[in-house]
């Protein structure tokens, strides 16, 4: 039997607007129908965010920690904190050890009476606001030894930019459920369309659930993407 040979499939921007065009029993014919999926493709992806529904961006950064300083800016690009470690002998084969610490809340982070206390951090809590996200360390890192901070993050998804040559920033596996996810958006939003809103959600949810699945099975336990808005 006679096959391709390779696994390269992938659509660029364009092509996921003109097949979720094509769901709707729309054509994609003016600037604003353009500018309007691509507007709908840029909020598909924050939502994907705000559900957790983007595990292929984790990284793993690093710095080292300042003695009595507590607060630590991360990656411009950084949407959260999945895991802290602290480090201890950075780089020596034989006495290297990584420390996982405690999250906690705000609140808790709060609540600790002596926030200047100087030792080797043991918790910390992950402060985010619209220009940065930091970790902040308790017990503040003393000067006793050479500690660093090693930290897996969320990047943000890349956003749709602005030529439609471009490849969205997901696996492959998830572009069936991304087409989906914009043909629902652009349906609800499009007179012509009202009838296969219902088809279109449908699909969309079985789509979801199934990647959803697939990135519970690979990921920590305590980091699982939220279907019950679908439900």
């Amino acid at each position: 039997m006679a096959t391709s040979g390779t696994t390269t499939f992938n659509l660029d921007m364009s092509e996921i607007m003109e097949e979720a065009y094509d769901l709707c029993g729309l054509e994609l014919r003016s600037g604003y129908s353009y500018r309007s999926a691509k507007r709908a493709l840029n909020l598909v992806f924050l939502e994907w965010q705000n559900k957790g529904l983007n595990l292929w961006t984790i990284e793993q950064g690093s710095t080292t920690l300042t003695a009595g300083t507590s607060s630590y800016t991360i990656e411009s690009s950084a949407l959260d904190v999945v895991d802290v470690f602290i480090r201890t002998d950075a780089g020596n084969t034989s006495s290297q050890f990584d420390q996982r610490l405690n999250r906690i809340s705000r609140t808790e982070y709060a609540h600790q009476a002596s926030k200047l206390t100087q030792s080797k951090p043991t918790q910390f809590y992950v402060d985010k606001d619209n220009d940065a996200v930091k970790i902040v360390l308790w017990a503040t890192p003393d000067s006793n030894q050479t500690y660093t901070l090693v930290y897996d993050y969320l990047k943000k998804i890349e956003d749709v930019g602005t030529t439609g040559t471009l490849n969205a920033d997901v696996p492959s596996r998830y572009l069936p459920c991304l087409t989906y996810a914009l043909a629902y958006n652009l349906a609800c939003k499009s007179p012509e369309a009202q009838q296969r809103v219902p088809m279109i959600r449908q699909r969309y949810m079985e789509l979801w659930e199934e990647v959803a699945d697939a990135d519970r099975e690979k990921a920590a336990v305590r980091f699982v993407p939220d279907v019950s808005f679908y439900n």
